[in-house]
């Protein structure tokens, strides 16, 4: 079976053709994305009705690259994200999917974005052993899900208000360094020390499961802020534009960068571990944007080991961790299965 999958949620138009079979093998024949990132850094952050124009420029010449790679093979289903997303983008993709199925004459499967992250996981291995836990992190997501079975799927803990990925993006914009935040931020980070400064860790001790980035990022504010002896807070606006007023330093930057990843990366593990452990899970699996943060991938990995030696770990390579159409088209496969079963 060769599976079309198409990805426009946001601000990355992605198609991938990828080969499966039933005995539970699969191989990605091409997974072409067509970023955004130059149209979208002047404003800060993805502007739909501009991501939209964006995705309607980029998919026909993205879907003939991506057929291209794959040798023009014969399609027997298209994948595509329904929701949840930015709702001109999604459009674009729906649109295209439906255009292609009318004039193929073959079925379309529509897809949950973040199950698509979920999915990237069974891109690398499609032995994964439930129960699973999938941490979920990405620009507007942050789950905490329980898998029994590909048919059972149960939210644990979410955002209450901003994602990591978005907390990322925002102190990345109070620091000057652009967008989009999270690999800015990572690499930044690198050069500090995480220790610099005394950052919350909100909700990190709740018997809940959800997640507050909000407050986090609120105490960034208020450490430039002092740092730049102003006698109230800098809004994100203005933060980002007196950089040089407030002569935020490089070292500066770095401590911060590494101080406020930290507290973010010390909040995911913490409740992933905690919820491991009440669930009796059998393996761990992390997905999303922001699992491509390398000292994310790093500390979440020694940490099972340690602590929960009993676990298995998996997680996609970096390049499918960010939105792609290989992980919407492995999502089909789970989706089909679950309704032939029926």
């Amino acid at each position: 079976m060769i599976i079309l999958g198409i990805e426009t949620s946001c601000d990355d138009t992605g198609i991938a053709l990828i080969e499966y079979d039933w005995q539970k093998k699969c191989r990605i024949l091409s997974n072409i994305i067509s970023s955004q990132i130059e149209v979208h850094a002047p404003y800060g952050g993805v502007v739909p009705n501009l991501a939209a124009r964006a995705h309607l420029k980029n998919i026909k010449p993205v879907f003939e690259k991506a057929l291209k790679k794959a040798n023009y093979p014969k399609i027997n289903l298209i994948a595509v994200t329904k929701e949840p997303g930015l709702i001109p983008c999604l459009l674009v993709g729906i649109n295209f999917a439906k255009a292609l199925a009318y004039n193929w004459s073959i079925p379309i499967i529509e897809i949950n974005h973040i199950k698509g992250h979920i999915y990237a996981n069974w891109l690398n291995n499609s032995n994964i052993e439930f129960p699973i836990l999938s941490l979920v992190v990405s620009g507007g997501h942050t789950q905490l899900v329980l898998m029994k079975s590909h048919k059972d799927f149960k939210i644990l803990g979410e955002t209450r208000d901003d994602a990591a990925g978005e907390a990322f993006d925002k102190v990345a914009k109070l620091l000057g360094l652009g967008y989009p935040g999270g690999p800015i931020i990572s690499q930044r980070a690198l050069k500090g020390n995480p220790l610099t400064f005394n950052l919350p860790r909100p909700m990190i001790r709740n018997k809940d499961y959800d997640f507050s980035f909000s407050g986090l990022k609120t105490a960034v504010l208020y450490e430039i802020s002092r740092h730049g002896l102003s006698s109230t807070p800098l809004s994100y606006k203005g933060c980002s534009s007196q950089r040089h007023a407030l002569k935020l330093s490089e070292k500066y930057i770095n401590n911060m960068a590494a101080s406020f990843q930290q507290a973010a990366i010390d909040v995911l593990i913490s409740k992933t571990i905690k919820a491991a452990n009440e669930f009796k899970i059998k393996t761990i699996i992390l997905s999303g944007g922001v699992s491509a943060n390398s000292e994310l991938r790093k500390q979440i990995e020694e940490k099972i080991k340690k602590d929960l030696s009993n676990i298995k770990f998996q997680m996609p390579e970096i390049k499918l961790c960010t939105d792609n159409g290989a992980m919407i088209a492995m999502a089909s496969v789970y989706k089909l299965e679950k309704n032939i079963k029926k």
